[in-house]
């Protein structure tokens, strides 16, 4: 890398705020107040994130009369559901290549309920007035490199030899650059219906928004510290208060879970993601991007990226860092390292952006689990439900999950809950340290398989034949 080049990208992050572009909002709203008593209720929800939400909000819509209280140990959006990318897809499975891998036999289902529920989610953001710019664009997977393109067109053939390329084309390179004009773009594929972009926190502070209106109580900065039996329901004990419910629904996904035996499930992966300043008619003007589709690219170790409303580009992915142990902290929010490598990607991928700046740059942890798609369960004889393990698609598919939580609890064997999906669990991750060094291992392998035109060495084939695997 030349010292000349090095510096030209480096200065174009000069001025970026190390915060969320979505959180960095002035119409943040003010937190409810924390727990400061003794509470009761019919289902009480852990966690102020999408899957939380989403649980609240259903449940009120489903039974009005039924009480529902929500904690959120700091403030609604404020982790993964405010500082994602703001893919909102209507796959439930982490994509179809994931679910037809997985789930053959269900697959058809899954993509239609998956389409259903992305039809619920633009549904619910006009009936509850939610300003968070939700675009049906669509999205394109694009290739980089010839095995690629390849690979693009072959996993189109079998979509539609299998009856899943409704709505799905596959486009050549002039094709592809007549949509977004990148040198490095040599095919596409363009799934035009199943996905939407949306500003994530203004969904997340919508929501709460649309719970309290139906009479939710949320209580924020308000953590919950333990879970145990209370009679014929639950308690669970917060640093100023306990509440007893019926029934409790856990939506704290990369935090550690309140049911301690589904903690080996999952672990959390650090992402990062940069911000560009708005962009002149001119510069947009020279990547074209007119229909404002989501875009990402094939490579195993893949970018995500994405015009916002005031025309900025979002340029995310590539490092998914796992932390040795699975903690959480604070201080992995920030990786100046990772920053500058995402900027030297952002302008090799589109050179004509040269002089353009960065006006913000983040990270933050998401959870993961081994086959990439959620997992759901029950505890303390079906008085505890949760879903995790999203993997980075949980935008659209944490309303799919609060369904299965509210119809696990209530005891229901529905369309969902008869899913094999639904039903199994993955592997587990194993403890410290074979967890960091398998992971090691894959990411390592991962990368090579990169630079050898996709050739999969012995590990990740061994991983696929077991159905392991690590992503954001």
């Amino acid at each position: 890398m030349a010292p000349s080049a090095m510096s030209r990208w480096t200065a174009s992050l000069a001025d970026a705020r190390p915060a969320a572009y979505w959180l960095d909002d002035p119409g943040r709203p003010r937190p409810e107040p924390a727990l400061t008593a003794a509470e009761t209720c019919d289902l009480l929800v852990v966690g102020g994130g999408y899957s939380g939400l989403w649980t609240a909000l259903l449940a009120k819509e489903r039974d009005p009369r039924r009480d529902v209280v929500l904690l959120e140990g700091r403030e609604a959006g404020w982790a993964a559901s405010g500082r994602n990318g703001g893919f909102c897809a209507a796959s439930l499975t982490h994509g179809l290549p994931n679910g037809l891998a997985r789930w053959p036999d269900e697959i058809h289902r899954l993509e239609e309920l998956g389409a259903r529920n992305l039809d619920a989610i633009e549904a619910a953001v006009a009936r509850h007035s939610i300003d968070c710019d939700f675009e049906r664009t669509g999205e394109i997977d694009v290739a980089t490199e010839p095995y690629q393109a390849q690979e693009l067109r072959d996993w189109h053939r079998e979509l539609r030899d299998r009856g899943l390329a409704d709505g799905i084309d596959f486009l050549d390179a002039d094709a592809v650059r007549g949509q977004v004009d990148s040198p490095t773009f040599l095919a596409g594929l363009y799934d035009r219906r199943g996905v939407a972009m949306l500003n994530p926190a203004r969904l997340a502070w919508g929501l709460k928004r649309a719970c309290l209106a139906l009479g939710v109580r949320v209580y924020e900065h308000t953590p919950a510290l333990d879970l145990v039996p209370h009679g014929a329901g639950m308690a669970v004990r917060t640093p100023y208060g306990r509440v007893r419910a019926r029934r409790v629904a856990l939506g704290t996904n990369v935090f550690p879970s309140l049911v301690r035996r589904a903690r080996p499930y999952t672990v959390p992966v650090y992402d990062y993601a940069l911000m560009t300043e708005p962009l002149s008619a001119d510069r947009l003007a020279s990547i074209g991007w007119r229909n404002r589709q989501g875009l990402g690219d094939s490579a195993n170790q893949f970018h995500y990226f994405r015009l916002t409303a005031d025309n900025r580009i979002l340029w995310g992915g590539y490092d998914a860092v796992y932390p040795f142990g699975g903690r959480v902290r604070a201080e992995y929010d920030e990786r100046p390292e990772t920053y500058a490598r995402l900027a030297e990607h952002f302008f090799t991928c589109f050179p004509q952006l040269e002089g353009v700046r960065f006006s913000h740059a983040w990270g933050g942890a998401i959870d993961t689990c081994t086959r990439f798609s959620p997992f759901f369960g029950t505890a303390h004889r079906g008085r505890v439900a949760y879903a995790a393990g999203y993997t980075g698609l949980g935008v659209g598919a944490t309303r799919f999950g609060a369904e299965v939580m509210l119809d696990l609890l209530a005891g229901e064997t529905t369309e969902r809950t008869s899913l094999r999906m639904v039903r199994t669990k993955p592997l587990p991750f194993p403890p410290e340290p074979f967890a960091w060094t398998g992971i090691a291992l894959t990411k390592w392998s991962l990368a090579r398989a990169d630079a050898r035109g996709g050739h999969r060495n012995l590990w990740l084939r061994t991983m696929d034949r077991l159905g392991l695997g690590f992503d954001s």
